[in-house]
């Protein structure tokens, strides 16, 4: 049997254009506002997908639109079947691409990284 190499990346995105579709223009719980949905990874063997989400707002919404997600996936699951042609449609799991320790702190570390030092350097700065 001939596999293709890059069906798993072809559904991946696939997968990806319908649930930023899905989440940021269909589903009506006022909880679940701007998301980008940074990466999809399927599984081998379609059977499951882990959504990786960018969830803007307080960490606080943030957690409270991961809920309102993750109680709607039977919803969301049924309209990406409706509309991506699989045999099977995969199991979404559904997380933040942040850790929740790292959540609210977005900015600072973007700021970090900007400026090229680590963290160690800018209280040596102070300090000294």
């Amino acid at each position: 049997m001939l596999v293709d190499p890059r069906r798993n990346e072809r559904v991946a995105e696939s997968l990806r254009n319908e649930l930023e579709e899905i989440l940021n223009y269909e589903l009506s719980d006022p909880r679940v506002s701007s998301v980008v949905v940074t990466e999809v990874l399927v599984a081998p063997d379609l059977k499951k997908a882990h959504v990786r989400l960018a969830v803007k707002g307080s960490p606080e919404e943030q957690i409270e639109c991961l809920k309102a997600i993750e109680k709607a996936k039977g919803y969301i699951r049924l309209l990406i079947a409706e509309r991506v042609e699989l045999y099977r449609t995969p199991d979404l799991y559904f997380d933040s691409d942040l850790p929740l320790e790292l959540r609210g702190k977005e900015g600072a570390l973007l700021k970090r990284i900007r400026k090229g030092r680590p963290r160690d350097a800018d209280e040596k700065n102070q300090s000294g």
